[in-house]
């Protein structure tokens, strides 16, 4: 194979291989991604045979990286990350800081230095987005309440990380580095004090060119080539902006490309054509995804496997189990539901592309040797490998917990005094309302034509933060699991005169609409879809009214209520 065309070489030796091992791999009834994690061993340094350029291949896999956190922006706001601050931040600031003590711990008593041992503990508490979003994805749980906490959790994971990437090359000679800061990374060492605030300062002024400057220009920009009908030009838009404002982010701002990309996603999303723009560039972000795979397990040597076996497995011991206990904890002292908290410590239960980025630059800097540097990537390779396994492992766990713990019982059924409206509310929103499921984008548009008209209400919402602020408010709102059948009983389902399912989760949509008839027989509803093949398949089943894609979507549901339900309002 010709090597002087290493770009063309790479990509096409990493999606053969992919191909393959992937497809034997869900033949065998594993996940693919575990296929394209070998197919990485396979094409490496570590095994005999071609060898792909390992560079090429971890920028190729920086591109799927942003894409995804685009993406994932596109379909988040501020107000629903900031909706699970509560729980996110002091989550992931206690999460890693167990999951490292324990980790340092362990690298103490192997004889390793202090500075090696908390390089090592931090790299274990870093979970990777690529493998959460995918997890999340492949469940149909992004837009859960668990998806929303789990992905706020990664966001502040990721802001913890920059902060130690860019202190860590002027402190290297501090901590234990045999490498100069200058040699290694092009700078020399400053003061504490000035790295940590010049950082925050550059994090600052990114974000808010981006929510003051960017939130105007990039839909406006958006409109302008949609306008011309070129569904290319269209595409080519919105990569260009999802690559050009990571790049310029790490470039002007020192913020990792993930973030930057995320951030440029949820200002994005402000724009009517968000949906499309998320929509056109999967195909691009799933191929780009695979060679994030593939390039992890380029750089894994197999041999580690035959040589360190024992600390290898206290190392994924650590990153699965550590990381799942301490986030469950977390999430139960919130007062969330077992089975969210169990869903939010199997996302966790993994490492991935912060860890390889922190360990390669400790590495260079010589803070850790190649011992360390090897225990990390296996740790990384088996993790991921298995984070499915955990995942499958959370729902028949909770069933065990559930019938053998009075404990978790209570835990899983303490009254939330969000989770039943008031015995104080008015009797308009207790018969002939509108349940209002999702109070997002699109819900928010629907209340606020509903409250100009008068019409009587209840909102269901995930969020328990969010739907304090609505009673704060005056409005009528429950918190919890809109699959459940409770939460639809304490919105007064039996009573109600229409269902408005407005959020984009539509994993639970059939067990709402069968709950709310059992209940109701008579009740309409209108559900929000995305998809093409949800919406026939949903008018198939005869669940109601459907409404499919995102422009004018809030209008048109608006309208349909408008027609069906302001009457009965008189």
């Amino acid at each position: 194979m010709d090597h002087n065309i290493p770009v063309i070489t790479t990509i096409a030796a990493a999606f053969i291989a992919a191909l393959g091992l992937g497809f034997l791999a869900e033949k065998i009834k594993i996940p693919a991604l575990v296929g394209y994690l070998v197919a990485g061993i396979v094409i490496g340094p570590g095994t005999p045979g071609y060898i792909a350029h390992t560079a090429v291949a971890s920028q190729l896999s920086e591109i799927g990286i942003m894409l995804l956190m685009f993406g994932v922006g596109l379909h988040f706001s501020p107000s629903e990350l900031f909706s699970v601050k509560r729980v996110a931040v002091p989550g992931a600031l206690i999460q890693m800081s167990v999951t490292t003590s324990v980790g340092a711990g362990i690298a103490w008593l192997w004889g390793w230095g202090v500075a090696s041992s908390l390089i090592f503990g931090l790299c274990l508490a870093c979970a990777s987005t690529v493998v959460l979003l995918k997890s999340l994805e492949v469940r149909g749980e992004l837009d859960t309440m668990g998806g929303r906490i789990a992905v706020g959790w990664l966001v502040v994971q990721d802001l913890v990380t920059v902060l130690v990437l860019v202190l860590l090359p002027p402190f290297a000679e501090i901590i234990g580095g045999t490498k100069s800061a200058t040699n290694a990374a092009g700078v020399a060492p400053v003061s504490l004090w000035w790295t940590v605030g010049s950082t925050l300062l550059l994090v600052g002024a990114f974000v808010v060119l981006m929510f003051v400057v960017g939130k105007r220009v990039l839909p406006w920009l958006l409109w302008q080539v949609a306008k011309t009908g070129s569904r290319e030009l269209f595409t080519l838009a919105v990569v260009t902006t999802a690559i050009g404002i990571a790049l310029g982010a790490s470039a002007f701002f020192n913020v990792s490309f993930a973030l930057g990309a995320f951030v440029a996603g949820t200002v994005m999303r402000e724009s009517e054509f968000s949906h499309r723009a998320a929509q056109e560039t999967l195909p691009l972000r799933d191929a780009f995804s695979v060679l994030f795979f593939v390039s992890i397990g380029m750089t894994v040597d197999p041999a580690v496997f035959l040589d360190q076996p024992w600390r290898i497995l206290v190392v994924v011991l650590v990153v699965m189990f550590v990381n799942f206990a301490s986030a469950v904890v977390i999430v139960i002292a919130n007062r969330y539901p077992l089975s969210t908290a169990l869903s939010i410590g199997a996302s966790l239960g993994q490492i991935g592309e912060f860890s390889i980025i922190l360990g390669g630059l400790a590495l260079g800097l010589g803070v850790i040797k190649s011992e360390v540097m090897n225990l990390i990537l296996a740790g990384v390779l088996l993790s991921i490998t298995f984070n499915t396994l955990l995942f499958k492992a959370v729902e028949p766990l909770r069933r065990w917990v559930l019938s053998r713990s009075a404990v978790a019982r209570r835990l899983d059924q303490r009254q939330d005094p969000t989770a039943a409206l008031p015995m104080s509310t008015d009797r308009k929103y207790l018969e002939g309302q509108l349940v209002l499921v999702g109070y997002g984008r699109v819900g928010k548009r629907i209340a606020l034509a509903l409250t100009e008209r008068g019409i009587p209400y209840v909102i269901v919402e995930q969020s328990r933060e969010r739907v304090e602020e609505l009673r704060e408010q005056g409005f009528a709102a429950v918190s919890g699991n809109s699959g459940d059948p409770e939460v639809l009983i304490q919105a007064h389902i039996a009573k109600a005169a229409m269902l408005v399912i407005a959020t984009p989760d539509t994993v639970h949509v059939r067990q709402m609409v069968e709950t709310a008839r059992l209940l109701n027989p008579t009740i309409e509803v209108i559900v929000r879809t995305h998809s093409e093949d949800e919406s026939e398949l949903l008018t198939a089943d005869g669940l109601g009214k459907i409404f499919f894609g995102e422009e004018e979507l809030a209008k048109g549901m608006v309208d349909h209520i408008f027609d069906r339900f302001a009457p009965k309002a008189h």
